[in-house]
């Protein structure tokens, strides 16, 4: 379908942005095996996540990869379990399987969308890790979180794919990022794997490679590591990434004050996300007849995919049920104009206002 305003548009350095990283590259004659392009992007990560502390980083080919190099890196028991909510990409659930480890369930706050410690506390001694989601690229609370792993001695991963730039660093607990083209600092694809604890990142980055060690494999790993080629994009992107932030934020504010009515996440987010009182299907339906991109993020749950849906779970998972078909996320990206914003809003209220009405008349009794 032809839309009009698009769900995405990917923002990434033009041609003559990219040219002097690529003719670093050329004159290195170093493309891929951590080269200095790629050593460079690390570094700089690692000031944007924290300036004055700048925690050990390690790159990776993806954001997923990210995740299971670092699940892989904790040495965990061999097919423990590990908490994660069910309200989030499949792409947290693979990286668990990935990693040798079995994914356990668990549902999300009703107000934030997603897993919080008060949530995972009640089965810290029947697993071996937890990996809380960034749910839509709104940054997890650091405190309580680096609390908790404290407390229980588990190691807290952060999937915090869609959150650089909205993520503050843990002190105590791990994050994951994905640099994927339409992510807050998109480069096409790539991950980053930031820690405090920098044996863990550096155990990481060699099963990147292989899992060699002193020429030998220590690990039965692959391949997962960063090319040259992205980390000119990433390191072009650098410069601009507290301009991208800048525009999410207000197009965010605009979108808070055009739907005051319909809850949304607190903080910036990476995806605008709203939750609807009506059928977020249909709703999406009426809004591409107007020629209007939305997406049902993170819809189905884990529990409605066939490769996850006979996970165990830890308990009911109500909240995650009762946001089964509330929401969807709206155009949300450095392209749209403030009349693009309007547009939405408008079009989105008269969907929604619609189907209340078409809902309203179904239900009502019928008298002779």
């Amino acid at each position: 379908m032809n839309y009009k305003i698009r769900l995405y548009t990917p923002d990434l350095p033009g041609v003559d942005a990219l040219a002097p990283f690529m003719r670093r590259i050329e004159a290195a004659q170093w493309y891929t095996n951590f080269g200095p392009l790629e050593r460079a992007l690390a570094a700089e990560v690692a000031a944007l996540l924290d300036a004055d502390h700048p925690p050990a980083v390690a790159t990776a080919s993806s954001g997923t990869a990210a995740l299971t190099l670092a699940l892989s890196a904790l040495q965990l028991r061999a097919g423990s379990a590990v908490l994660t909510p069910a309200l989030t990409f499949p792409a947290t659930a693979a990286a668990i399987r990935a990693a040798g480890l079995e994914p356990l369930l668990a549902d999300v706050d009703p107000d934030e969308w997603r897993l919080t410690p008060e949530i995972a506390a009640p089965w810290r001694g029947r697993v071996s890790a937890v990996v809380p989601v960034a749910a839509f690229g709104v940054g997890l609370p650091v405190t309580p979180w680096d609390a908790f792993a404290d407390e229980s001695g588990l190691p807290v991963l952060f999937d915090a794919a869609g959150a650089l730039g909205n993520q503050a660093m843990p002190k105590r607990c791990v994050a994951a990022f994905s640099l994927h083209a339409t992510k807050t600092l998109g480069v096409g694809e790539g991950g980053i794997l930031a820690a405090y604890d920098a044996g863990l990142v550096e155990r990481a980055r060699r099963l990147s490679n292989f899992g060699f060690e002193d020429g030998v494999t220590v690990a039965p790993t692959g391949n997962a590591k960063f090319s040259e080629w992205h980390a000119a994009v990433g390191l072009a992107q650098i410069s601009r990434s507290h301009a991208l932030w800048e525009a999410k934020k207000s197009l965010s504010a605009a979108y808070r004050l055009a739907l005051p009515q319909l809850p949304m996440q607190k903080g910036a987010p990476g995806n605008l996300v709203v939750r609807l009182p009506v059928s977020a299907d249909r709703t999406a339906d009426r809004l591409a007849d107007e020629g209007i991109e939305t997406r049902r993020f993170y819809q189905p749950d884990l529990t409605r995919h066939p490769a996850y849906e006979c996970s165990p779970r830890a308990g009911e998972l109500s909240t995650t049920a009762a946001l089964h078909d509330r929401l969807l996320g709206l155009p949300f990206h450095g392209r749209l104009t403030p009349e693009d914003v309007v547009t939405v809003t408008r079009a989105l209220t008269a969907a929604v206002a619609h189907i209340e009405q078409e809902e309203s008349r179904r239900w009502a009794p019928a008298f002779p």
